[in-house]
């Protein structure tokens, strides 16, 4: 009995296209393109001319704020080698280790009045966006995956990165 309701059902089907098909189609009327709206496109360039007008602002102000970085970054070998010389001094008191510090204290100075800062990362997990590891070592006194050896200081300027700290990383205790 099912099967004679389809049959049914398919047949009032078939019946109602050729119906339709008997009747003359009206054509399909491309829509008129219809004139725009100029108010809402006025708010939307207005919108996005403002948008542009704070993102030049805000690049402008990034511009003076991180002007100073290439000059900066130049310093910061020089820094590091007076650094490296004061540490292997043998003479502490010699007069020339002295001025050689005084130099040293100057640029520090001087790098702190310009906002850029040294950051430690000895005893600190990986973090790579401040971290350049260049490779890795077992270490007793220092857990798989902290900062062991610390070859390069790292900086930053007012916040922002500017000489990632070159790392030795702890692979742990040694078999």
């Amino acid at each position: 009995m099912a099967e004679e309701e389809k049959k049914e059902e398919t047949e009032v089907k078939v019946e109602g296209q050729e119906s339709t098909a008997q009747e003359p189609e009206k054509a399909a009327e491309p829509e008129k393109p219809t004139d725009p709206d100029w108010k809402t496109l006025y708010a939307i360039t207005l919108a996005d001319f403002d948008n542009y007008k704070k993102r030049a602002a805000r690049d402008r102000e990034d511009v003076y704020r991180y002007a100073e970085s290439d000059i900066l970054k130049d310093i910061l070998p020089t820094v590091d080698n007076l650094g490296l010389a004061l540490e292997k001094a043998e003479d502490k008191e010699d007069k020339f280790v002295q001025g050689v510090k005084l130099v040293y204290d100057n640029l520090l100075k001087a790098l702190e009045g310009h906002d850029a800062k040294p950051f430690d990362s000895v005893g600190l997990e990986l973090d790579t966006e401040k971290m350049e590891a260049i490779a890795t070592l077992p270490s007793e006194e220092v857990e798989e995956g902290k900062v062991s050896i610390e070859s390069k200081k790292g900086w930053t300027l007012k916040g922002k990165v500017l000489r990632a700290a070159q790392v030795v990383v702890s692979a742990g205790k040694s078999a």
